[in-house]
């Protein structure tokens, strides 16, 4: 089962992470939606790859890296998530409400959409 994480915990959980982690926040949605709405990578390094783009792009990806997926609203990137937990990945987890809820708990200058 993959957890599920707020954007407004992904500070605390970016600090219960080992120190030489290297986290990610895997950002799921479609160019033009990225080019509407980001997130500003801080303490994480922010990677692009379209849902639909996943399975042949794997490789692309550490999975001994923990991850943290993101949507729009969650519903793509918990799908992502549930794929790379079963595709191997340890340290995945779901950032629930998506953009839409960074918007609102973390950062309002992202746009809502």
């Amino acid at each position: 089962m993959v957890t599920q994480l707020r954007p407004s915990d992904l500070a605390a959980w970016l600090k219960s992470l080992p120190a030489d982690a290297k986290p990610v926040v895997l950002d799921v949605r479609e160019p033009w939606e990225l080019q509407t709405a980001s997130v500003t990578p801080d303490g994480f390094t922010l990677v692009a790859i379209p849902m639909n783009e996943i399975p042949a792009r794997l490789a692309d990806l550490d999975g001994t890296q923990p991850l943290a997926c993101l949507c729009h609203h969650g519903a793509r990137s918990q799908r992502v998530a549930l794929f790379l937990e079963h595709n191997g990945f340890a340290q995945v987890v779901n950032i629930a409400g998506g953009i839409n809820a960074w918007s609102a708990e973390l950062d309002p200058t992202v746009p809502r959409y």
